[in-house]
C-alpha cells in the first residue's frame, strides 16, 4: 500500500483498506425514495423517475436480466471498482470505486428496471464514504460506467 493511504487511514480508517473490505453491503435498496442530500452523491435513472436523476439513462434494447448480466461483466472491465453486493433477485448491486491515489471508497449501487417492449434500463446512484463534496467524481463514476455499458451494449 503507498505512504498516502496509509497515513490517511488514521482519520479515515477506510481509506487503509483494500477492495470492498469493512463497508458494509447496502442490501435491497429503495431508488425511488432516495433522500438526496445534494453533494457527495450523483444519480442516474430512466426518463421519468423521481428523484430526478442529474443524468438520463437510456432504454436499452434488452431484456433487464440480460441487461444485469452485461452491467456485471462491465464491472470487470472497470479500474479500482470492486464488487460490493449483488442481489440478482432484485436485479441490484453495489460497487466499491477506489480513487487511484488516496484510496477513498465511493460506493456506486445499481438496478435494473424493466422498461416497455421488452427492453430495460439502469439506475445509478454513486455516493462518497467520506466528505462534503466530491469533486464531481461520482457524476464521472456514473459516466464511466454508462460509456462502458454503451459501448458494451450499443455496438
Amino acid at each position: 500500500m503507498n505512504l498516502l493511504p496509509w497515513l490517511l487511514s488514521f482519520i479515515f480508517p477506510l481509506c487503509g483498506t483494500l477492495g470492498a473490505i469493512g463497508i458494509t453491503p447496502p442490501g435491497t435498496v429503495d431508488f425511488g425514495h432516495l433522500h438526496l442530500q445534494g453533494h457527495s452523491e450523483y444519480l442516474a435513472a430512466p426518463a421519468g423517475f423521481l428523484p430526478a436523476p442529474g443524468i438520463t439513462s437510456p432504454a436499452y434494447n434488452l431484456p433487464p436480466a440480460a441487461l444485469f448480466a452485461t452491467l456485471q461483466a462491465v464491472a470487470l472491465t472497470l479500474p479500482r471498482t470492486f464488487p460490493l453486493d449483488s442481489l440478482p433477485q432484485n436485479l441490484q448491486a453495489a460497487y466499491v470505486i477506489r480513487t487511484p491515489a488516496a484510496n477513498f471508497p465511493d460506493i456506486l449501487e445499481l438496478a435494473v428496471v424493466a422498461e416497455p417492449d421488452n427492453k430495460s434500463g439502469v439506475i445509478f446512484y454513486s455516493h462518497s464514504i467520506y466528505g462534503e463534496s466530491d469533486y464531481g467524481k461520482n457524476r464521472e463514476h456514473i459516466l464511466a460506467w454508462l460509456d462502458a455499458l454503451n459501448a458494451k451494449v450499443l455496438k
